[in-house]
């Protein structure tokens, strides 16, 4: 399988995540499962069944991000030498110029994304129309939406 690029948090976060899961939150549901089973008739008791869907969740989620951090390529762009140029891991502040509203978008990994927060995948086709893209150019694409065209004022490499 390829290599997902991701940044520095991005994969710092799903580190977190999957520490938590395997050091807290197993342990939690194993000792849920252990008091309900105390309980008496496994078949109608709600909080075993409760916990045993739970430890399901958690395992599906354990195997998903252990899955996901063994294809990861992290990517620091504080360490690459862009030249000024728009690359995965940029922040980049652009001038929408239809609506004249500033707006600040870091490219980021899938798993990484979220466009409220600002994180936008590097699949995205407001990042593929941005990347290689300089301060001062000027970037039209195809959202959703409609046409659109940005102006970029600034990418910084944080």
């Amino acid at each position: 399988m390829n290599k997902v690029p991701m940044t520095v948090r991005g994969h710092e976060l799903l580190q977190q995540e999957l520490k938590k899961l395997i050091g807290v939150d197993r342990p939690t549901v194993i000792k849920a499962i252990a008091t309900a089973r105390e309980h008496g008739d496994l078949k109608e008791n709600a909080e075993y069944h409760a916990a045993k869907d739970q430890q399901g969740f958690i395992e599906a989620r354990i195997k998903e991000l252990e899955g996901k951090l063994s294809h990861v390529q992290v990517i620091d762009v504080t360490e690459i030498d862009a030249g000024g140029k728009i690359i995965f891991g940029a922040t980049v502040r652009l001038l929408d110029e239809d609506s004249e509203r500033e707006i600040t978008y870091k490219i980021v990994g899938e798993d990484e994304a979220d466009i409220k927060t600002g994180l936008i995948s590097f699949t995205s086709p407001i990042a593929r129309a941005l990347i290689s893209k300089n301060e001062g150019d000027v970037v039209e694409f195809k959202a959703p939406d409609g046409q659109k065209t940005y102006a970029v004022i600034e990418v910084r490499y944080e």
